[in-house]
């Protein structure tokens, strides 16, 4: 605490005011837990959750002057300095259990004793996790550190502090270790918190932004309506670590907790300052003011921090500050900071270096980078759908389609495509394709379209695309839209009309991102065109009289035809493939029938994307895509429906010299061919 004197020039009367300090949880013994050495390899490959990231972070702050360098288990503090130390405790049994089961504490307390074998064992059976004779003094420590930080938070000993310990928590689920995770210390010290301090905090914010989801510390309050989990989180489609569907947008939380849980799962890797920084402008902060908690807990990761392997990702020092500065506005500045995950040495050192110097009271750096990726915008949107039904401030401008009472409604992708086929009819004899497979939308007869004698025509053109894009702009408060001022933007109508006007054969494919009917969340739309187009070729397609096929497609379709391509034999017959990418992900072909197929496909491939893709991002040097993305172009359109106008000539020209002329013998045909394959 620091103080300085005042004097009160009418009366001659000093007055001492105070100012809290920010407090530091740190503890050199929390470095004694450490993986086992089982081979020599172990001596130069250290493992991620090393015992120096709390040392780093430590040294970082005594290097600014913030603590002091003098000795790392004396955290005295120098003259002056802003920062006040906690010393870190064990935590009791009590404690741990009111989170842990029985069985959990068990298992954590026999490694004191474990022999070498043993402890070698429970590391390989366990899930990302290592075990030493030091892990159960370490676990409570670090847990006890992080309860005590809590405590001196909410009593006003600190104004807010920082918990710099391991090992990490948010992993670790009430019945098992996990993820490099023992005791889940955030988890704990809130239900200590509820427990101890019941008039002082009826509510607690958890925020976790740790590029993994914190599975444990959301399945500990997942029922819990006093406590708001908020995690920002890689999430791959349910394929980043922890690997299970449970950190997806529409995981809300159960019974009582109902809309207490709030997951923005990123899609991808290389999410950035401007994604996080719109992600809590438009998310974290409305319903944490909404929520108003009486104690914030951030359980703060670093590993989305640039040069982390496992995160891949490039959130700045600049950005952590600022987004802690927006958390210090909530619960009158009651702010726990907790460090979590983080594997690059030096990104630790520096991001926790960022958020401590917000948390004693300076400004946060300037950003530089304040634009959100697509896959950042579309993310959002998409929590903000699934959290309007439980928070006011996402409700506006959104409509809650499942409310008691609602009216009976159609998608309209489905009345669009119905519109689309009758429409193809009249101009073109177009009829539906028989499909014959269980998943199928109800109302989607009319998914797959053909011209009439297709199964004759010397060329065939495949259109695999998404529905059409609708352009409006809803009323701001009801999220209604009118029709007379809405507008339907089809670009494929020009392929299709291309196509018919040089006497092609036509196979017309729509792809919605779902099926009406089996809005399940197994659904996956990119397997589900993976197998749809692997059904039209087997099928249809591979029995026609067509030597000349071209695929064009757009958008998550892409991801479907590369598939085809690379999983069944089609050099012989087809020509070429357009795909007009925008701004989704490119899909690599994989050379399950000959590995030459990589080359084939870069030669006889456009890939079409938007300016902003994240191929093009700086991270990649500049470089373009590898080939077995085909051959990706980088174009100066920032939508799909503006790409495949804006490239209509180009991708027609691609196209017709890639057609060999039916007037071609036989002969000809396969000395092309060979030029094309490169093997002349």
């Amino acid at each position: 605490m620091n103080g300085s004197a005042t004097v009160d020039g009418k009366n001659g009367i000093v007055k001492l005011t105070t100012q809290l300090s920010t407090g530091i949880c740190y503890d050199v013994r929390m470095r004694y837990h450490a993986k086992i050495v089982t081979n020599a390899y172990d001596y130069t490959d250290p493992h991620p959750e090393d015992p120096r990231r709390v040392y780093r972070i430590y040294r970082a702050l005594a290097e600014a002057g913030l603590v002091d360098i003098r000795g790392a288990s004396d955290v005295s503090l120098i003259s002056g300095a802003r920062m006040q130390h906690i010393p870190a405790r064990e935590a009791t049994h009590d404690e741990v259990t009111l989170v842990h089961e029985q069985n959990h504490w068990d298992l954590i307390a026999r490694t004191a004793t474990m022999d070498h074998d043993q402890l070698v064992d429970e590391t390989e059976h366990g899930d990302s996790v290592y075990f030493n004779n030091e892990s159960f003094l370490c676990a409570k420590l670090s847990c006890g550190g992080v309860i005590d930080t809590c405590k001196a938070v909410v009593n006003g000993e600190v104004k807010n502090a920082i918990a710099v310990v391991r090992p990490p928590g948010h992993h670790a689920e009430p019945f098992a270790p996990a993820g490099f995770c023992l005791f889940n210390n955030v988890a704990v010290a809130s239900r200590v918190m509820l427990k101890v301090f019941p008039e002082k905090v009826r509510k607690i914010l958890i925020l976790d932004w740790d590029i993994h989801h914190g599975n444990g510390t959301q399945r500990a309050f997942y029922k819990d309506p006093n406590v708001l989990y908020i995690s920002l989180h890689r999430y791959d489609n349910g394929k980043f670590y922890p690997g299970t569907t449970f950190g997806s947008h529409d995981k809300c939380g159960d019974g009582p907790g109902l809309g207490r849980n709030v997951n923005i799962p990123w899609p991808c890797g290389g999410m950035g300052d401007g994604d996080y920084i719109y992600a809590f402008q438009r998310v974290v902060m409305p319903i944490a003011n909404e929520f108003n908690p009486d104690l914030v807990i951030l359980s703060s990761g670093f590993d989305a921090a640039p040069g982390d392997e496992l995160g891949e990702c490039f959130v700045s020092p600049a950005a952590y500050g600022h987004m802690t500065h927006m958390l210090k506005s909530l619960a009158s500045g009651k702010l726990a900071v907790v460090l979590e995950g983080g594997y690059n040495l030096d990104s630790i050192a520096t991001s926790a270096l960022g958020v401590t110097k917000v948390l004693i009271g300076e400004a946060p750096m300037p950003l530089t980078n304040m634009y959100a990726r697509p896959e950042a915008l579309q993310t959002v949107e998409r929590v903000i759908r699934a959290q309007a039904k439980y928070w006011k401030c996402m409700k506006i401008g959104h409509t809650i389609h499942d409310q008691a009472g609602a009216p009976a409604a159609e998608r309209l992708h489905d009345v669009l495509r119905k519109y689309q086929a009758a429409q193809l009819f009249k101009q073109m004899s177009m009829t539906p394709l028989p499909i014959f497979r269980d998943r199928i939308s109800e109302s989607f007869e009319d998914q797959v379209l053909c011209t009439p004698g297709f199964q004759s025509a010397k060329t065939l053109v495949i259109l695999v695309h998404d529905p059409p894009t609708v352009w409006t702009e809803p009323d701001p408060v009801t999220g209604y839209i009118s029709i007379h001022d809405t507008f339907v933007l089809d670009a494929t109508t020009k392929y299709l009309q291309w196509a018919n006007n040089r006497g092609y054969g036509i196979i017309d494919i729509n792809a919605p991102q779902l099926f009406t009917g089996q809005e399940d969340e197994n659904y996956n739309i990119s397997v589900a065109l993976q197998d749809l187009c692997l059904y039209v070729w087997d099928n249809y397609i591979e029995q026609t009289d067509a030597r000349h096929i071209v695929f064009v497609s757009t958008g998550d379709a892409c991801g479907g035809v590369v598939y085809l391509l690379g999983h069944r034999e089609v050099r012989d017959r087809v020509r070429a493939s357009v795909s007009f990418v925008g701004s989704k992900d490119l899909a690599a072909i994989v050379p399950i029938m000959d590995e030459f197929i990589i080359d084939w496909y870069y030669t006889n491939s456009m890939i079409l994307t938007v300016k902003y893709h994240p191929a093009w991002d700086a991270s990649n040097n500049g470089k373009a895509p590898r080939k077995k993305f085909g051959n990706v172009t980088q174009t100066e359109y920032e939508s799909l429906n503006e790409l495949m106008v804006g490239k209509y000539s180009d991708a027609i020209a691609f196209i017709e010299a890639d057609i060999v002329d039916s007037s071609d013998s036989d002969d000809e045909r396969r000395a092309r061919k060979r030029r094309k394959d490169g093997s002349e």
